[in-house]
């Protein structure tokens, strides 16, 4: 397989859009910014194949010649994630069906049904004729497959395809009642063309609450695996005449609907796009960013971020002075081996021509944003070197779709439990004690890890409860919270006790589960001192085996534990029972790492962000600042060498606002 040689740095390129005479400007301009690479053909579908067996590659052909004599890197995509119109004119069935039942027509993107024999077809075969023409390419460097894979459909070729799914997963309609819990309400199928998709026409009670979370759950295991099959159809007619290439499709980070870990066993490597708003917390993007690095455990590319200015959230901040390049930067430290932008040149007209761009509409280098834009390409030419460096670390957050799916769909105890939320507030400690952490599947080998935390581990599937006793027998450390171990793969209940499979693990036996509305809170302690409050839920625990860490002080159940670790052979269980202040967490957490032996990668308290890449002998520190005010450097750093700037580091040092620094040793 193919590797990159640098770090690609450039974006989504449109000149098609464009007169070929903004061609040659543009090359101009991008070679100033020290732009190398360029991704292309995203959404040419319509022009490239103008009629079902008409193909025009002549422009293709020459916007290609440019990038190839230019000697760019060249992401090459298929095209194929908005359809022309002649296929909605001659075949409305590729369109979509929605949620509400309503059949689309031409319009949008993502506006083909995946179970489409037709989309199929025709896709497959512009992937094919794109690989047979271009794929010797010497300065090919990647495949880029479709774009920003998303949404669902609910049209009578899914209803159809999902009955097949269901058959080959449950083989029986016995084995399918039982799972579905279909004796509730009387739903008993008889027969597999009697299952209907569970939209606002069936079971859905709106898009994320059903009365049936067994089928739900499923129907979004299916969406995801019909879209992963459109993937893979592609990739495989693109590997018939390339063999060499890298084959990716940009992702989203958390979003809710594809399983990304299935999806990165089929994917050479993860690129994803990273549009944080005005105010995302930085660590959740730290947190997106080890996810996307997670799916593989290897570095990933970043496919996709703006320059400056968004377009399509609510408000749409400009990027201050310096906030880009420190965002590049993060997005490097956390395991990215490109930064990419959309785009390159801002769109003329659309919905998204005010999304920002490397040039803007003024059409010069006279700006801000190139300017910044151009600091970072001199910089990122000089740090080849970190291609391929590992991020290294004793923590694992497990991040789970099907956890994410079943969470949200289940009726009660609180509309604000979220599952990406629980995930953020673990991540947030270590992040803020700069400790590195792998976000890792149920699946993982919890053996590289001294500490696994699992917030909100809901679903209990397969051999997830064997494993997790392994790793603690073993001596590791594990946290767990509410809201764990109460259903397996179909979301009926374990019976027995909460948590369920985790029961003797835990040491512990949860009554009852309060939900706590957002105007109310409990009083705690945590040992003989510590005060604070928990929100959310609280568990009604009941100690088994486990020893208590605290208490409630206020409610009916005051003086029952809100937090408890349990001594399991060779390791600890932490559990955790209700949503904890920050304070009281970062107390609590505090005793986790201390037994799991987990150490921060500074001796002294800071904002700042510090991250580090290994590659063989070699430690790349990033150090930067996303706080609003000026901070001072941690001592051991004195003496240091930037290599961005190649200043040494003095004692007493401030890094005002975005500020970063690179010390390589």
């Amino acid at each position: 397989m193919k590797q990159f040689k640098r770090i690609l740095y450039g974006g989504d390129y449109n000149p098609n859009q464009w007169e070929k005479s903004t061609w040659k400007e543009d090359m101009e301009i991008f070679r100033n910014a020290k732009i190398n690479s360029a991704t292309i053909n995203v959404f040419s579908w319509a022009k490239i194949q103008p009629s079902e067996n008409e193909y025009y590659f002549d422009e293709l052909d020459e916007i290609i010649n440019m990038l190839t004599k230019e000697e760019y890197d060249i992401v090459l995509a298929t095209s194929t994630a908005a359809l022309p119109a002649w296929m909605f004119k001659r075949y409305p069935e590729v369109g979509r069906t929605d949620y509400e039942g309503r059949h689309h027509k031409f319009g949008q993107r993502h506006n083909a049904c995946p179970n489409s024999l037709i989309y199929q077809k025709y896709a497959s075969r512009l992937a094919g004729k794109l690989a047979e023409r271009y794929g010797e390419n010497p300065r090919l460097s990647c495949w880029h497959i479709n774009n920003e894979y998303g949404g669902e459909c609910f049209c009578e070729n899914c209803e159809k395809a999902f009955r097949v799914w269901l058959k080959d997963k449950y083989q029986t309609i016995e084995v399918l009642n039982k799972a579905w819990n279909l004796e509730f309400w009387g739903h008993t199928i008889y027969d597999w063309d009697e299952i209907v998709l569970p939209n606002a026409l069936s079971e859905g009670i709106g898009p994320d609450k059903t009365a049936f979370a067994g089928i739900s759950i499923d129907y979004r295991r299916f969406n995801s695996d019909s879209m992963l099959e459109n993937f893979k159809m592609e990739r495989d007619a693109v590997r018939k005449y390339d063999q060499e290439t890298p084959i990716t499709t940009n992702i989203m980070g958390t979003y809710k609907n594809l399983d990304y870990f299935k999806w990165a066993k089929e994917m050479d490597i993860i690129s994803w796009d990273n549009y944080p708003a005005f105010d995302t917390p930085w660590s959740m993007v730290a947190m997106t960013h080890d996810l996307m690095r997670g799916l593989k455990n290897k570095p990933f590319m970043l496919m996709e971020q703006t320059p400056s200015q968004q377009n399509w959230q609510s408000y749409n901040s400009l990027k201050k002075p310096g906030q880009m390049r420190a965002q590049s930067y993060q997005t490097v430290a956390h395991g990215s081996d490109t930064i990419q932008f959309f785009q390159l040149r801002r769109s003329v007209g659309a919905c998204e021509k005010f999304h920002g761009a490397v040039i803007e509409h003024v059409g010069t280098e006279n700006t801000r944003v190139f300017r910044e834009v151009k600091q970072l390409g001199e910089e990122l030419e000089q740090l080849d070197g970190i291609l391929n460096a590992e991020n290294q670390s004793k923590v694992g957050i497990i991040f789970d779709w099907d956890n994410y799916w079943a969470l949200e769909y289940t009726s009660g105890p609180n509309k604000d439990l979220k599952y990406v939320d629980q995930i953020h507030q673990y991540y947030r400690y270590f992040y803020d004690k700069n400790i590195s952490v792998d976000m890792i599947p149920v699946d993982a080998d919890f053996s590289n890890y001294s500490l696994v935390v699992a917030p909100v581990l809901y679903m209990i599937k397969d051999d997830m409860q064997e494993q997790l006793e392994k790793f603690v027998s073993n001596g590791g450390t594990f946290v767990t919270t509410f809201m764990s171990g109460i259903v397996d793969q179909s979301d009926n209940v374990h019976l027995g006790g909460y948590p369920g499979p985790l029961r003797k693990l835990t040491g512990i036996w949860v009554e009852e589960i309060d939900a706590l509305a957002p105007t109310q809170k409990n009083e705690i302690k945590l040992g003989n001192e510590h005060t604070g409050t928990s929100t959310l839920v609280s568990d009604l625990i009941h100690l088994e085996t486990a020893e208590s860490l605290g208490e409630y002080t206020s409610n009916f159940y005051a003086g029952m534990p809100i937090a408890t670790v349990n001594h399991y052979q060779n390791g600890k269980v932490y559990y955790v029972g209700t949503q904890l202040d920050t304070s009281t967490m970062s107390k609590l957490l505090d005793q986790a790492i201390n037994d799991a032996e987990v150490e921060s990668l500074v001796t002294e308290e800071t904002e700042l962000e510090i991250t580090c890449r290994y590659k063989e002998d070699e430690c790349f520190t990033f150090i930067m600042n996303f706080t609003q005010t000026n901070q001072k450097l941690p001592k051991q750093f004195t003496e240091a060498i930037d290599v961005l700037t190649g200043n040494k580091l003095e004692e007493g040092k401030e890094l005002i606002p975005y500020e970063t620094i690179l010390i390589k040793e």
